[in-house]
């Protein structure tokens, strides 16, 4: 998975009316999300 690239999964919506700043907002709160859920899968118990 290549983080570097701005047309990942063709999400080019905007990209330089919004700035450095919008993606890596952006690209924090994804990798937010994915360590959320890799917390969620290795804690949870049956």
């Amino acid at each position: 998975m290549k983080m570097g690239s701005p047309s990942m999964g063709g999400s080019k919506r905007r990209l330089s009316s919004r700035g450095l700043g919008g993606a890596l907002r952006e690209q924090r709160a994804r990798l937010y999300i994915i360590r959320r859920c890799v917390v969620m899968l290795l804690c949870w118990h049956d």
